[in-house]
């Protein structure tokens, strides 16, 4: 690739979490992370039950969940460059503006079930845009090393919970407000966001300014071989890992589970992947964590092959504990895709990895559902266990092919 990448000095590696949040701009990222993310999952219940209740239609009502994929797949790909051509603040606070108007608009009342798709889809439009240039600046906020990774993951761990914690809030909150009032708080959440991180970041210049096509943009981050393997390793994984998942209430339903055992399973990869990042982000140094970043990889989805016989509930949640565990390795992952790389790609590489990787998520889940409706869920799931683990291989192998030896010496 002809564009050199810019070197920097790392930071000082920090003792695990803390040190990080000692610095002022993360902290208003992470709080403004966190007051959107809550926003996001109660504005997704509070909209469902919008929906069902104006027209009755269950398939319209799933229907406001389904429309976040296509939206943020075309989002995702077409403004990616933006990502590098402005000012990183500047976008994140548009974004933030644009999701806060589209809130106010479905909180309105009247506003017809079919206008309330579309702003549900012009939020699904820029989120991938926002979290892009988001993930795009942490290095300048963080430095490029280790607070970088802890940094992420943290923002992770936020979106985790957020799943575990929305929900249960989302559903405590229309106990008391009508489902337009909770979109209500939606908006202003994201306002919210917005001034937190107008106020607590510092401008920085932009950094590219070609105005090239997105299928270039896109060619820039890809043709790179080992950008394009680690991005890959980030990808296609969940595309699997999904599955599982997405067939838990039939499995739940075959095995003679009730609801509340259904509930438990529903937590326990979101709680793995949770008490993974946390372990290698607190207890493991940068160096251990690379060193286990390809063998975490790798087996990471070898705990479904314990679906082949058909195993009860203590089993199948210690199955996607220990799938959630393995998480721990995109730590590693991620300082290797930012040394990987290019400054002027930053953001326009970041915006397309978020946006593979939610829009997969959903092929994979249809997919599974797709299979479960040919095989047995058991032999569904165990056969993405198996699949996936042949492509990891496959990806690490590509990967190790792509890296200089001087690189993977110091991995």
């Amino acid at each position: 690739m002809a564009t050199v990448k810019q070197t920097t000095a790392p930071a000082p590696a920090p003792a695990g979490y803390g040190p990080v949040f000692r610095i002022r701009e993360f902290r208003a990222v992470f709080a403004a992370h966190l007051v959107s993310v809550l926003g996001v999952v109660v504005a997704e219940i509070a909209l469902t039950v919008l929906v069902y209740r104006a027209t009755g239609s269950p398939l319209l009502s799933a229907l406001t969940f389904a429309l976040g994929f296509l939206p943020y797949a075309l989002g995702g790909t077409l403004l990616a460059g933006l990502a590098d051509r402005h000012p990183a603040r500047r976008v994140l606070v548009g974004c933030d503006l644009v999701c806060a108007a589209c809130a106010a608009a479905m909180a309105l009342p009247g506003t017809p079930v079919a206008l309330l798709l579309v702003l549900r889809c012009a939020t699904a439009f820029v989120a991938p845009l926002f979290q892009g240039a988001r993930s795009a600046s942490l290095p300048d906020i963080l430095g490029p090393g280790e607070a970088f990774v802890l940094g992420r993951s943290l923002l992770r761990m936020v979106a985790q919970s957020a799943q575990l914690i929305g929900f249960g809030l989302g559903g405590l909150l229309l106990t008391v407000l009508p489902p337009r009032g909770a979109i209500a708080l939606t908006a202003a959440g994201f306002l919210g966001s917005a001034l937190l991180l107008r106020l607590g970041t510092r401008s920085r210049p932009a950094r590219a300014g070609s105005r090239e096509s997105p299928l270039r943009g896109l060619r820039a981050v890809l043709g790179d071989r080992r950008i394009r393997a680690l991005t890959l390793l980030f990808w296609l994984p969940p595309v699997f890992l999904v599955v599982p998942e997405a067939l838990l209430a039939p499995y739940a339903a075959g095995i003679g589970a009730g609801t509340a055992a259904l509930g438990v399973l529903m937590c326990a990869l979101p709680v793995g992947t949770i008490a993974g990042e946390l372990w290698a982000g607190s207890a493991l140094t940068a160096r251990t964590r690379s060193r286990i970043t390809a063998p975490l990889a790798a087996a990471g989805l070898l705990p479904l092959l314990l679906y082949a016989a058909r195993p009860g509930v203590p089993v199948v949640l210690g199955a996607l504990l220990l799938a959630g565990l393995a998480h721990a390795h995109t730590l590693g992952l991620d300082q290797w895709y930012l040394a990987a790389v290019p400054d002027d790609l930053r953001g326009r590489a970041m915006t397309l990895l978020s946006t593979g990787l939610m829009t997969l998520q959903g092929v994979g889940m249809a997919l599974a559902g797709l299979a479960a409706e040919f095989l047995p869920v058991h032999v569904v799931v165990t056969g993405a266990g198996l699949t996936g683990t042949a492509v990891v291989l496959l990806l690490l192998a590509e990967l190790r092919a792509a890296t200089p030896k001087s690189v993977a010496a110091e991995e």
